[in-house]
């Protein structure tokens, strides 16, 4: 080979070399200059926040349709048509069963004004201090009630009317949907006894064969 071409490839080399140098050259410079027009770009960006959207009318929230009407929401003229308009379910709590149990044994033949007289003598009872705190223990409270014997009620005859009237009377003054005249009334007997205790009582009422006191 002569001297000449060895010089001239020698020549390309160096200047393929110096054109790929150039090249890399150019495309960090491009790649530097996309950069930073993209960090421009998100520079420029303002981030907003949302604005708070008010409503000019009124909002309201629906009010859920009562299912059931309350017990206690009942008009009556009288304790008689309230008793009729009463529930008179089985289903009860077992307060509420030694509640009309009360009322069923000590006054189921006495006029209604009577028998809710004696609801609220137990009611009366659960709330005094110095009586049980609940409607059982006071029925069951010993040496109170004639009719619980060792510690037990009677048998109920659940299929009668009575008892059916005694279940509404218990619902009634429990609930406090009639006003009874006996008042805050704790001790009661009939008419054709005279326990010595009575003389140091204050009478509240007399209804039909009882006679109320505090």
């Amino acid at each position: 080979m002569s001297a000449f071409a060895v010089v001239a490839i020698a020549s390309l080399s160096f200047s393929s070399a110096d054109g790929a140098g150039a090249f890399a050259q150019e495309v960090e410079a491009d790649t530097a200059i996309a950069s930073n027009v993209q960090d421009e770009t998100l520079a420029a960006i303002e981030i907003v926040p949302q604005q708070p959207v008010f409503v000019s009318e009124e909002v309201v929230q629906p009010l859920p349709e009562p299912t059931e009407q309350s017990t206690s929401n009942f008009e009556a003229s009288s304790l008689r048509e309230l008793v009729g308009l009463v529930d008179q379910s089985d289903d009860m709590s077992e307060q509420m069963r030694c509640l009309a149990g009360a009322v069923y044994f000590e006054a189921r033949g006495e006029p209604l004004d009577g028998q809710l007289a004696v609801a609220n003598v137990v009611i009366n009872r659960a709330d005094d201090r110095r009586f049980p705190a609940s409607y059982c223990g006071v029925v069951y409270q010993r040496a109170q009630f004639s009719f619980v014997k060792n510690g037990r009620m009677p048998r109920i005859k659940t299929s009668s009317a009575a008892w059916d009237r005694a279940k509404s009377i218990a619902r009634i003054a429990h609930d406090g949907m009639w006003e009874s005249q006996v008042g805050e009334a704790v001790y009661f007997h009939a008419k054709y006894v005279r326990p010595k205790w009575s003389y140091r009582k204050t009478r509240t009422a007399t209804i039909d064969t009882h006679i109320f006191y505090r």
